[in-house]
């Protein structure tokens, strides 16, 4: 019986399993190993899992396993840990790297101290704005501003892409929001062919907002480096918040920093190794 080796990692509470498939693919099916591994009951426990593997246009490829077996375009939290990974498991010393995700080639800027990466700062390139692109079933335009209904209340959303689909929701506090209700009913709404991620937002000041995220194909997580970068860009295109400032974001999981110029988006933020894991392959992977 075959043993595959993997890393648990976490940028602000978003956790997911990394396997370095750099050198062999450990298992035929990654959505199946998504499935079995992510769940915190019967298996490992995470978001997901992130496979890292050669690529032939950048230094390094990322491929992404949600919770339920989905294959997610990006996630900026998941590939801050993929740098992390990299520079500190000895598998590149560039600085930047040069990312291959199914949402393009991202550039990482890595911070470091004593030798191991502290922070890393994503350059998300430009989000898509026009809503057949993110997709959503709307004409041609900006999704601004469009009414959706959700567990008997009528919301008002914005629709963003950071190479993934995110409905972003302005309101009261949302640690006060039914976000368990309307999330799940969100993510499958028709609005969204492709389904969601939904971002419930607390505007703070015009530096500081507050977040909460349902992802689609995970459910509820602590953070969301995407829906992150969807609430800033939705934030300042409503005057909500300053371009050309970093934003400070609270998740449930912690603090991000989020920049837009109403051109390109950056990410910032931490990444951390939690342990390391083995697990059997029965043959059934």
């Amino acid at each position: 019986m075959e043993t595959y080796v993997f890393t648990k990692m976490q940028a602000a509470g978003n956790d997911y399993l990394y396997f370095d498939c750099t050198r062999q693919m450990p298992f035929s099916d990654p959505s199946r190993v998504a499935r079995r591994l992510s769940d915190r009951h019967f298996g490992v426990g995470g978001d997901g899992i992130v496979l890292i593997l050669p690529s032939n246009c950048a230094d390094f490829r990322m491929r992404m396993f949600n919770a339920d077996g989905s294959e997610a375009q990006m996630c900026g939290n998941a590939i801050r840990c993929v740098g992390k990974y990299i520079h500190d498991r000895g598998l590149s010393d560039r600085n930047p790297l040069a990312i291959e995700t199914r949402a393009g080639i991202k550039e990482l800027e890595l911070t470091l101290a004593a030798g191991a990466v502290t922070r890393v700062r994503v350059d998300m390139g430009a989000p898509q704005l026009n809503a057949p692109q993110i997709p959503m079933a709307l004409p041609d335009g900006e999704a601004m501003d469009v009414p959706v209904y959700a567990a008997g209340q009528r919301l008002v959303l914005d629709g963003v892409s950071m190479g993934n689909p995110h409905g972003v929701i302005f309101g009261a506090d949302p640690d006060e929001t039914a976000v368990e209700t309307l999330g799940p009913a969100l993510e499958k709404d028709p609005l969204f062919p492709e389904r969601a991620n939904i971002e419930f937002v607390q505007v703070l000041d015009d530096t500081h907002i507050k977040v909460r995220v349902w992802e689609r194909g995970s459910g509820e997580t602590l953070a969301c480096g995407t829906g992150a970068c969807a609430a800033v860009v939705a934030a300042v295109r409503r005057g909500y918040c300053r371009a050309n400032a970093e934003i400070s974001v609270a998740m449930r999981g912690g603090l991000l920093g989020v920049s837009y110029d109403g051109q390109k988006v950056w990410l910032s933020g931490g990444a951390e190794f939690v342990f390391d894991g083995s697990c059997k392959n029965n043959g059934k992977n």
